[in-house]
């Protein structure tokens, strides 16, 4: 018996229940739905809108990029996610600022949206409360209120699926709803393969964290849909696992990370594996390149995995891999013999960086 295949060793490490927030992503997104749905926006309020900016950090930061991701091709206005204390020079009153915290006091985020006010921009937020709530309760600001108990990153679904439903709501785009709950039907299904009762040579997500185990992933997605979800999954291997990971995209990384798989891998290739994230719609020319990479990659003798999008529409396909991700992530950290909830390093930051800004006496 492997270790992924003990349960009792399973559920030894993971004493928070990181599993169950990971298995029940689509009853998550399920009840962000009904929470969205309550959300009272005012259409009038955010007219004339001629681009869009989420602010947010972290796990509180990732529905906004799958959203830009996934709408790319649909929106007829710039969208930008902002990792930062303060916004893009060019917003202004006709920009909608859009706040994502999910404890309500990150402070990049609440210094961007103090920016945002300042600059009359148009604003909505989704939180459990917090700082962030306070100044949507001062200043009007409608916010969708999300449950709290979680980790960030376990709260995708409160994150992603307001933000499409507020979209809907102030008619930048449409049907939503129907292409949510799709997706809700969609994962439902393909985590039975991914459950801990299933052994590892039938456990897709087993298998890749097997895989991956010992090494540093490095996880390459395409330009159009799979993005977010690379950026996505290294942030799970770093939270979940406590292990470094990177991630890039085609064809970008041709064109310079390319030239470090050289012969001098040579002396790390027991250290790394590539993670490639493959899907149907992916532009022709990508797929070739993702085929070049490929055969460069195995003949350096480096671990090379390949996750292909499952699903009939683009947002099924792109959380089908989000989901596998989460999995593969959780059973990482279990052969790392790590609990994959806490982030003591990111809590201890936050400690340090309270103190210098209020020090003692």
């Amino acid at each position: 018996m492997t270790t992924l295949d003990d349960i009792e060793k399973i559920r030894e490490h993971d004493p928070e229940n990181m599993y169950n927030r990971i298995f029940d992503l689509p009853e998550q997104m399920a009840e962000a739905l009904k929470i969205a749905h309550r959300w009272r926006i005012s259409a009038d309020d955010f007219r004339e809108i001629r681009n869009i900016v989420v602010v947010g950090m972290g796990g509180s930061a990732i529905g906004g990029e799958l959203a830009r991701t996934f709408l790319s091709s649909k929106l007829l206005v710039p969208f930008e996610i902002c990792r930062h204390y303060l916004l893009p020079e060019y917003v202004d009153d006709e920009t909608l600022v859009l706040a994502s915290s999910y404890s309500g006091n990150t402070e990049e985020t609440i210094s961007a949206v103090e920016d945002a006010l300042t600059r009359k921009a148009m604003v909505a937020a989704i939180s459990t409360g917090g700082l962030l709530g306070d100044i949507c309760d001062l200043n009007q600001i409608p916010i969708a209120v999300v449950p709290g108990g979680l980790q960030p990153r376990a709260a995708l679904g409160y994150s992603f699926v307001p933000l499409m439903v507020f979209f809907e709501k102030v008619g930048l785009i449409k049907n939503v709803t129907s292409e949510i709950e799709t997706v809700i039907k969609g994962l439902q299904t393909y985590r039975e393969v991914y459950i801990e009762d299933i052994p590892t040579e039938q456990n897709p997500a087993k298998n890749v964290a097997q895989r991956m185990h010992g090494r540093i992933p490095i996880i390459y997605g395409g330009p159009t849909l799979t993005n977010a979800v690379a950026l996505r999954f290294k942030g799970q291997v770093c939270e979940n696992a406590k292990a470094l990971s990177f991630a890039n995209v085609f064809s970008e990384f041709n064109h310079n990370e390319l030239v470090g798989w050289s012969p001098l891998v040579e002396k790390h290739k027991e250290h790394l594996a590539v993670v490639v994230l493959r899907d149907a719609e992916d532009h022709p020319q990508i797929r070739t390149r993702m085929n070049i990479v490929k055969e460069i990659i195995q003949k350096l003798d480096v671990e090379y995995i390949e996750l292909h999008s499952r699903g009939s529409s683009r947002l099924e396909r792109m959380f089908s891999l989000v989901q596998i991700a989460d999995f593969a992530s959780y059973y990482l950290a279990i052969l790392d013999d790590v609990d994959p909830t806490p982030v003591d390093v990111i809590e201890g930051l936050k400690r340090k960086l309270t103190a210098k800004k209020h020090p003692a006496g």
